[in-house]
């Protein structure tokens, strides 16, 4: 029988759950199953514990063979959106084991973590294609290929002394002169996230559209708007501080306002493991704590 190989990634985390770790690597080595790990993790966790496992260690995917049947991310949403980023274009499924707080993304429990390990092995799980977004600055600080997004692409002012006037032309019309402390364009996954605080709708994911949420708009009645996912969206920044501050999910840079921005459609999407049982509308009743009232029992 061909050994199984997968991938493992994660990021610095509480120590308290090291044991869960632990439990995992020992559960992959009784099964035989090749673990190639993220570099900087397994720096990490040679600090904090020994554990005899043969790894095999990769920075990019590119350094992954073919054969890799999936990834595991170890950590909490923060830590899948960085995932999803690692993987690029390869279609690697990713699975998530939540040892963060929300878990939308990274949703096995760590305490069904080899329940949910036993499915999976066995081919027991759907993928669901996520779209992501890309941008490319004018100045060429921004690559399309290299900056992409899961959850949303969002534009910050810089300081905290003025509000930022974006320009928004999409598809070559213009869609509105934002006044405010910035804008968020967001995917079906990024919906639930910083948009939805903003007060932006929920997008069920595979729905082929984003919204455009503004950040504290400086007039009430500028609202969220639902866009086609096939737009392309100009961005042009005025800042009396000259600059501004745009973020790929986790990864923040900060640019000149002579540079404008392009936002569409990232020509690939990222596949994410869903097991029997995980509903999505289950997940929001869970996540959003709808029906917790008393009139429902």
């Amino acid at each position: 029988m061909k050994e199984l190989s997968i991938a493992v990634y994660g990021r610095e985390f509480n120590q308290s759950v090291i044991g869960y770790v632990v439990e995992l690597f020992s559960y992959l080595r009784e099964r035989n199953v090749q673990v190639y790990i993220y570099q900087d993790f397994h720096s990490f966790l040679k600090k904090l514990c020994k554990v005899d496992f043969k790894f095999k260690k990769f920075k990019s995917h590119k350094d992954l063979p073919k054969d890799v049947s999936f990834m595991l991310s170890l950590g909490g949403d923060g830590t899948m959106l960085s995932a999803a980023t690692l993987i690029g274009d390869s279609g690697i499924p990713i699975a998530g084991i939540n040892f963060g707080r929300l878990g939308f993304l990274a949703n096995i429990s760590k305490n069904r973590m080899e329940e949910a390990l036993d499915q999976i092995l066995k081919n027991e799980y759907t993928v669901q294609p996520r779209a992501l977004l890309q941008v490319e600055s004018s100045d060429g600080t921004l690559q399309s290929s290299e900056s992409v997004a899961l959850n949303d692409i969002t534009v910050f002012r810089y300081d905290s002394s003025a509000m930022i006037t974006v320009h928004a032309i999409l598809d070559g019309e213009l869609l509105n002169s934002y006044w405010s402390d910035g804008l968020i364009i967001a995917t079906p996954t990024g919906s639930t996230a910083y948009s939805l605080s903003c007060g932006g709708p929920i997008i069920m994911p595979g729905s082929g559209n984003f919204v455009i949420t503004p950040v504290s708009p400086h007039n009430l009645n500028v609202r969220p708007i639902v866009v086609s996912e096939n737009m392309q969206l100009k961005l042009e920044i005025e800042s009396r501080s000259e600059k501004y501050i745009v973020s790929c999910d986790s990864k923040s840079y900060t640019l000149s306002s002579k540079t404008s921005l392009l936002i569409t459609k990232a020509p690939y999407h990222v596949n994410l493991i869903r097991l029997k049982g995980d509903q999505y509308f289950g997940i929001l009743r869970e996540k959003l704590l709808w029906g917790i009232d008393v009139r429902n029992y």
